[in-house]
């Protein structure tokens, strides 16, 4: 069944007038009155509806059934990723949805080559959440996740945190998987950095705020594959995969 996003108030028996943007793909898939979608807002459960009306400019559904359905992780994983060229960060942004990753962090470290001025950083985010609702409605997640502008890796690192932070490092001597065999299920920060890796100054800067310094095995894993294949090894070792 087609599922769609819906940001505006959900409840049984009413009719809705969908976004503009699901209106489209409605008619583009063509769907026709009288056939079945899912509707989630973003605020826990997903509602099926009936399409209702499909005229040029408008699609209404009535809402038929709630179900109280979630496959959000039992802890919440933030993604700190350095900023790679752009269709690297649309990928990585796409495949931890996939993954279950609760929020998303944009930071600007040393050895960016991407260089965001304020209006640009707010047309990627803006980008970005657009990747995060397409990635929820074909995953099946029913809440989205949350992407943050991006900021300076020493503002960021130099914030409080009550839960772990993990910043991989082919420095490091114990692996991400390891640790995670001997500490429970729990919310955590991961810190992947750019094509060039963070530098010996940010991990001495990271060290010095108490990130654990971990690793991902002998290999040397690119900026867009480290972040996801750390995801999925967390999700594997505390039983979520």
């Amino acid at each position: 069944m087609p599922r769609f996003y819906c940001p505006q108030s959900l409840a049984l028996g009413t009719v809705v007038t969908l976004p503009e943007a699901v209106a489209r793909h409605v008619q583009v898939v063509r769907l026709a009155v009288g056939d079945r979608i899912t509707l989630f807002n973003g605020e826990g459960g997903e509602y099926t509806a009936t399409i209702s009306v499909i005229e040029k400019k408008r699609v209404t559904a009535e809402i038929k059934l709630f179900e109280p359905h979630e496959v959000e992780l039992p802890y919440a994983i933030t993604l700190a990723q350095a900023l790679p060229e752009a269709s690297k960060m649309d990928w990585i942004v796409e495949k931890a949805v996939e993954l279950g990753v609760h929020a998303i962090q944009p930071l600007a470290s040393q050895r960016c080559v991407v260089r965001l001025s304020a209006e640009r950083a707010e047309k990627r985010l803006q980008h970005w959440v657009g990747i995060v609702v397409a990635a929820s409605e074909q995953s099946g997640r029913n809440r989205l996740a949350t992407v943050a502008g991006p900021v300076d890796f020493t503002q960021w690192i130099a914030q409080q945190d009550l839960h772990p932070r993990i910043m991989l490092s082919p420095r490091s001597g114990q692996s991400l998987s390891d640790w995670a065999r001997h500490h429970p299920p729990q919310s955590v920060a991961l810190m992947i950095g750019p094509e060039g890796g963070f530098t010996e100054q940010e991990e001495a800067q990271a060290q010095a705020k108490g990130v654990l310094m971990l690793g991902m095995g002998p290999r040397v894993l690119r900026t867009e594959t480290a972040g996801l294949a750390a995801v999925a090894a967390l999700n594997a070792v505390w039983g979520a995969l």
